[in-house]
C-alpha cells in the first residue's frame, strides 16, 4: 500500500457527480452556495440545467431535494457537513429520514481537517446526528477511489445517505481498477491478531502507517476500513474482535457518538471486548494547519502507535 499521490475526497464527490451525471438523467444536485468548495460546480459546469444553488439556506435545500425525490428523482444535496447536518437537521429527519426518500447528502469539510475555518465550522458530531436517524446510511471514505465507489453505491441504494468528504487531500491506496465497495461491507487492509485498528475515513492511512510501525517493535496489529459507520459491519467488527481479543477505534469524529460508540454498543451486547477510542475528545477545535491540527488532537499514526503501546 504504497503512497502514490494525494487527492481531497471531496474532489473525487464532485467528479464522479459529473460521471454519474452523464449516464443518468435522473440526478440533479443542489448546493448552498458552496459550489465551489463541495466540487458540485463541476457537476454545475457539465450539467447546469440539473444544478440549483439554493443560497445560504441549508434547510430550504434539504426540503427541495425531499421534493425531487418525490417526484422520482435522484437528488444529490451538498453544503458543509457543519451545515447540511447542524443547521439542516429538523429538515433531514423530518422531510427526508422520516418519509424515507431517495436524497443523498454530500457534505465535505467535515472534522477537525478543515483547518483554519476553526470550531464553527469543524463539524465533529455529524456521524452521531445522522447515526440517530432511522434508516440513514452513513459513510465516510478512506481515500478518492473509494469515494468514487461510495457515491456510485450511493446513486444505485433507494433510500437516504450521508456521505462525509473531507477538505485535505488524502494518500490514495486502492487500486481504482480492482477494488470493489459495497454498503455496509468493511474491508481488512492488514492481519494480525494481537490488536484490532478500525478506522474510517483519513484516520485509515494513519492507521496502517501505525500498523507497520508497531509491526517493527513485533507487534501483529489487523487494520480494518470501515467506510460505512451505519450499518456496521458486525460481522467483520466481531471476527477482528475474536482475532485479537482487543480492539482501538480511530476517527475523526467525536469519541461520543461515532464509530467507536457504534463498535463498543455491539460489543457490550455480544461480544465483551477492552476497546480503547481515538478521536476528538469533548472539545471543539480551533483554528490552525489541518495537519498541525490532527496531530495536536492526537488524529495520527504516531497517537495510534501509543495508544496500543499503552493498551498491549
Amino acid at each position: 500500500m504504497a503512497e502514490s499521490k494525494k487527492i481531497a475526497t471531496r474532489d473525487s464527490y464532485g467528479n464522479t457527480l459529473k460521471e454519474l451525471g452523464a449516464l443518468h438523467e435522473d440526478i440533479v444536485v443542489f448546493d448552498a452556495d458552496l459550489a465551489g468548495a463541495t466540487k458540485t460546480a463541476v457537476f454545475q459546469k457539465a450539467f447546469p440545467e440539473r444544478h440549483f444553488n439554493c443560497g445560504i439556506a441549508e434547510g430550504n435545500m434539504m426540503a427541495v431535494a425531499a421534493g425531487a425525490a418525490a417526484m422520482g428523482l435522484v437528488p444529490f444535496a451538498s453544503s458543509f457537513a457543519m451545515f447540511a447536518v447542524g443547521r439542516a437537521y429538523e429538515q433531514v429527519r423530518n422531510s427526508i429520514g422520516y418519509p424515507n426518500l431517495n436524497v443523498k447528502i454530500g457534505a465535505s469539510h467535515g472534522g477537525i481537517s478543515v483547518g483554519e475555518d476553526g470550531a464553527s465550522h469543524q463539524c465533529c458530531e455529524d456521524f452521531a446526528l445522522m447515526r440517530s436517524i432511522p434508516g440513514m446510511v452513513v459513510m465516510c471514505p478512506s481515500d478518492a477511489v473509494e469515494a468514487c465507489a461510495m457515491v456510485k453505491a450511493a446513486y444505485k441504494h433507494k433510500g437516504p445517505v450521508y456521505m462525509r468528504f473531507g477538505r485535505s487531500p488524502v494518500p490514495v491506496f486502492h487500486d481504482e481498477d480492482s477494488f470493489r465497495f459495497e454498503i455496509g461491507k468493511g474491508e481488512v487492509l492488514r492481519e494480525g491478531n494481537q490488536v484490532a485498528i478500525l478506522a474510517t475515513g483519513l484516520m485509515v492511512a494513519e492507521a496502517v502507517q501505525a500498523a507497520e510501525t508497531l509491526s517493527a517493535e513485533g507487534v501483529s496489529a489487523m487494520v480494518v476500513n470501515l467506510a460505512t459507520i451505519k450499518p456496521l459491519d458486525e460481522e467483520l467488527v466481531l471476527r477482528a474482535a475474536r482475532t485479537c481479543g482487543k480492539v482501538v477505534t480511530c476517527e475523526e469524529h467525536s469519541v461520543i457518538g461515532g464509530l467507536g460508540e457504534a463498535v463498543c454498543a455491539l460489543l457490550s451486547q455480544q461480544l465483551p471486548t477492552p476497546v480503547r477510542r481515538v478521536g476528538v475528545n469533548d472539545e471543539y477545535g480551533y483554528s490552525g494547519p489541518a495537519a498541525d491540527l490532527l496531530k495536536a488532537f492526537g488524529l495520527s499514526a504516531g497517537h495510534i502507535v501509543d495508544v496500543v503501546r499503552d493498551f498491549l
